[in-house]
């Protein structure tokens, strides 16, 4: 949108017709310490030409992963993205398609986001999906409103303590000012134990919230954790990789109420940081206490087969203050990146991705753990495609080593806060490998640190 100015006069007539004298009047109620009282500390302008110039030396700094080796984990991973899937979503139809509020949408897009809800069912083994929320860590939030909801308890949640720290952190913002506590389960080396969440369970829970893989990369017993959330009443909430779905076990398998993900490693780009894709699916039967939006399939009165908004209970439309959420928005374009993905995937592609990365991760951590200095920090754990090892020389001494070989680990777990804090993980990294890397970029990493 192009820059617009008021002219003095303009300013004048929205002071009169807002009732106010002055702007000074109108900011009266900002307190005075807030306000800035000297000119904007900005450089001498410049010309267009000389603005491209600054702004392209800027850009040059930026790396992305694909100009370096990328070991990253922590929630967002360098999955490799098949050119089908930036070709197919950047079409017009889609790229500037207006988000489906209204049920005059585009049938194009209601077919889409119909499409992406089955992809996301057959995936994960459960009953029903909405078309997306914002990305994994409010999904976890939701889906505790949501088992709020239906279990009718609304003072008390359970979550693991090796459920990633941040959508923890969510959790807590979110229910900071209501009336609802919230239990962490310490996790003890890189896994909870089943006995201790019994223990933190009562009839008063109304949700179990697990990850698996968790956030350190181990898997947890999720069937059996799924079991003592039911023993007391509660949903067991379920948040995943759609990776390791390839070949672990779906959470509509083991019995699982609400499955929950951050999405991005379905077919897009780490992109600094986002926008990403929250996936949400339940049980059938709680379907009418799922937030978001639902995209049902039907016929017109032709006869022909037609998509329409079925479900919208949110604050914007007929429910009001009744709503279960006040999302405004799903994720519409990054959700067509994901059912363009799984469908050129597949079941045998998605198992072969996952298999990949797990046997490649596997490797990964068995050559790194031959470094002098170098060890798994759960080394009786078995993982996925993710893992932490810590370094006796320190995390930073091992980031920086990586680094400048061309190679980017991490994050360090110093950089979050848990329940139990020990002092191995200030030492500590993660390290995830897809099916993107190569033996010999695992081998020439391992060089680089024996060096």
């Amino acid at each position: 949108m192009s820059y617009l100015f008021n002219t003095p006069e303009q300013q004048q007539q929205m002071l009169q017709t807002i009732g106010v004298d002055s702007l000074e009047a109108l900011f009266s109620t900002i307190p005075t310490d807030l306000r800035l009282d000297r000119p904007l500390d900005l450089p001498v302008a410049l010309t267009e030409m000389e603005l491209q110039a600054h702004f392209s030396k800027l850009a040059d700094q930026n790396v992305g992963p694909g100009d370096r080796v990328c070991m990253l984990g922590g929630g967002a991973y360098d999955h490799f993205v098949p050119a089908a899937v930036d070709e197919i979503a950047r079409r017009g139809e889609f790229y500037t398609a207006y988000t489906p509020y209204q049920a005059e949408a585009s049938q194009g897009s209601l077919q889409t986001f119909f499409e992406f809800q089955s992809l996301i069912c057959q995936l994960t083994g459960m009953d029903v999906s909405n078309a997306s929320l914002y990305e994994g860590g409010t999904c976890v939030s939701e889906a505790a409103f949501m088992a709020m909801r239906v279990t009718n308890r609304h003072n008390r949640v359970v979550l693991l303590g090796s459920l990633h720290p941040e959508y923890r952190q969510v959790v807590e913002t979110y229910l900071r000012h209501l009336n609802c506590e919230v239990v962490i389960v310490p996790s003890k080396d890189g896994k909870v134990d089943p006995a201790d969440v019994d223990a933190a369970m009562d009839d008063q829970t109304a949700c179990l919230v697990i990850q698996h893989p968790n956030f350190f990369g181990t898997l947890e017993e999720a069937a059996e954790l799924t079991e003592i959330a039911h023993r007391y009443g509660a949903l067991s909430v379920v948040s995943y990789d759609p990776i390791s779905l390839g070949i672990l076990s779906r959470p509509g398998d083991y019995g699982a109420d609400i499955a929950i993900a951050e999405g991005q490693s379905l077919g897009t780009p780490l992109q600094f940081g986002g926008p990403y894709l929250g996936l949400f699916s339940c049980s059938e039967k709680f379907v009418r206490r799922m937030p978001g939006r639902l995209i049902g399939q039907t016929v017109d009165r032709n006869g022909k087969r037609c998509y329409v908004l079925n479900l919208q209970a949110r604050e914007q439309h007929i429910r009001r203050d009744k709503a279960t959420s006040n999302i405004c928005s799903n994720q519409g374009l990054i959700a067509i990146r994901a059912a363009v993905y799984l469908s050129l995937l597949g079941k045998q592609g998605i198992r072969e991705v996952s298999e990949l990365s797990c046997q490649k991760a596997h490797y990964a951590a068995e050559q790194l753990s031959s470094v002098e200095g170098i060890d798994l920090l759960f080394p009786e754990r078995p993982f996925f495609k993710e893992f932490a090892v810590s370094c006796s020389e320190g995390a930073d001494y091992l980031l920086r080593k990586a680094r400048q070989a061309g190679f980017d680990l991490g994050p360090e777990l110093s950089r979050f806060t848990f329940v139990n804090n020990p002092e191995s993980y200030q030492t500590a990294v993660l390290v995830a490998i897809t099916e993107q890397r190569t033996r010999e970029e695992i081998d020439r990493l391992v060089t680089t640190l024996k060096a």
